[in-house]
């Protein structure tokens, strides 16, 4: 019967999968800020960009501290994530919907990874690795950070100033309604025969 794996198997491999996630993030948020209208957002990613390489970097001190290659493990849930941000940057938005839009696709990549993260410190401790418990701590706080700060982005006025725009050209839409409405006609067709005059009413009784 084969060895079966223990927790530090696991946690290995999802250290793996975190190292992965990290470098294919250094690759896709350049491209979150590029398409990104707001100086604010382009300023987050750009920030957060320089953070992620020192993910990476803090994720190979990881590797040392346990004496262990670096070496990651295709991340597929990150890279499912990026794989729609890619698709709603295709997407014919107005500038304030796709900032919008890119907070969302950011924030998705931030929870994955503080999900992640919250994982690795729990068993990083429960293994007695302490080095790597802090390290993992400092990775997770700044993925915390920068979801606040996208958040604070989306609440301080991008979300507001999109649906300003979907109400704008939802009343734009309605006066078109109402415009062609009123160049319909309103009257009804002429019934056929409806100038006849009346017929006579049948006599009661006969001629005296």
């Amino acid at each position: 019967m084969p060895e079966q794996g223990t927790l530090y198997d696991a946690f290995l491999d999802e250290l793996r999968d975190a190292y992965d996630a990290e470098k294919q993030l250094v690759k896709a948020l350049p491209k979150l800020a590029k398409n990104a209208t707001s100086d604010d957002l382009r300023g987050a990613f750009e920030s957060h960009l320089e953070e992620t390489r020192g993910h990476v970097d803090k994720l190979e001190q990881v590797f040392a501290s346990l004496e262990e290659k670096v070496r990651g493990k295709h991340c597929d849930g990150i890279a499912g994530i990026i794989e729609e941000g890619a698709s709603v940057m295709s997407e014919d938005f107005n500038e304030e919907t796709m900032d919008a839009c890119l907070i969302a696709s950011g924030q998705r990549a931030e929870h994955y990874e503080m999900a992640a993260y919250g994982t690795l410190v729990a068993w990083a401790r429960a293994l007695g690795h302490d080095d790597a418990v802090g390290l993992l701590e400092e990775i997770l706080e700044e993925e915390k950070a920068a979801d606040e700060k996208l958040t604070e982005l989306a609440e301080g006025g991008i979300n507001e100033t999109a649906a300003a725009g979907a109400e704008e050209e939802e009343e734009e839409g309605e006066d078109a309604e109402d415009s062609d409405e009123s160049e319909k006609p309103t009257s009804k067709p002429a019934k056929k025969n409806a100038n006849r005059p009346p017929a006579k009413r049948a006599a009661k009784g006969g001629r005296r």
